[in-house]
Formats: C-alpha cells, sequence, structure tokens
C-alpha cells in the first residue's frame, strides 16, 4: 500500500516540477514568431544577443524593426531595442503563474504523502 502512494506522489511531483520550467518565448526567426504575439500592457523579460543585461520592460508596440516600451509600470523612461540586438523575448507572467501552480501542487503532494504514511 505503502509503494503504491509513494510511486503516485511522485508521478505527481514530477508532473508539476516538469510543467513548473515551462514559459513562452518569442524570438526573432520569422518563421518561429515576429513579435506580434507581444501584448502591449504585459511585462516581457527582453534577453539580448551581444550578452549585456536582461532588460525588463512594459511592452507598448513595435515599430518597423524596433520594440518599444517602458522601463516599468511606474517607470515611464521610453526603452526601444532593435529587432536585430534580441536573443528572446520571454513572458514574465505566465512563468511566474506555472511556477506558482508547481509550488501548490508539490505542497499538496506532500500533504497527501504525509497524511498516508501516518495512517499506517
Amino acid at each position: 500500500m505503502k509503494a503504491s502512494v509513494l510511486l503516485k506522489s511522485s508521478l505527481l511531483t514530477s508532473l508539476f516540477v516538469i510543467s513548473s520550467c515551462a514559459t513562452t518565448k518569442y524570438s526573432e526567426d520569422v518563421a518561429k514568431n515576429d513579435y506580434s504575439n507581444l501584448q502591449a500592457g504585459r511585462m516581457y523579460t527582453v534577453m539580448m544577443k551581444d550578452g549585456s543585461k536582461n532588460q525588463k520592460m512594459l511592452f507598448r508596440n513595435v515599430d518597423g524593426n524596433n520594440i518599444i516600451g517602458t522601463a516599468g509600470k511606474k517607470d515611464s523612461t521610453e526603452v526601444i531595442i532593435p529587432k536585430s540586438n534580441i536573443a528572446a523575448v520571454r513572458d514574465n507572467k505566465k512563468a511566474a503563474i506555472t511556477t506558482g501552480a508547481a509550488v501548490i501542487g508539490a505542497a499538496g503532494v506532500a500533504a497527501i504523502v504525509l497524511s498516508s504514511s501516518r495512517a499506517d
């Protein structure tokens, strides 16, 4: 009986761990994405090709060969990043939701394992 509960809980835990690694990325390759899926008013992390520091920005729009936004929700400094300098763009909100769901799921699995081990 113990082995089956442990097996089920380990499968659930691995499922949550794998799903926590999921995030949405957009790249400059037009075949993959042309940045048209970016939503105005949403925070994104832009990873640069030249190895410089990742830039967080509140996305506004795409204008020709540039992605335009602001430095943050409270910081209205305009940020203009050329598409040619972008390696990838990551959606922060989806990554945070997935990570939160994984933590809640792992806590649930731990509670099930703990209660089943005390029942015997």
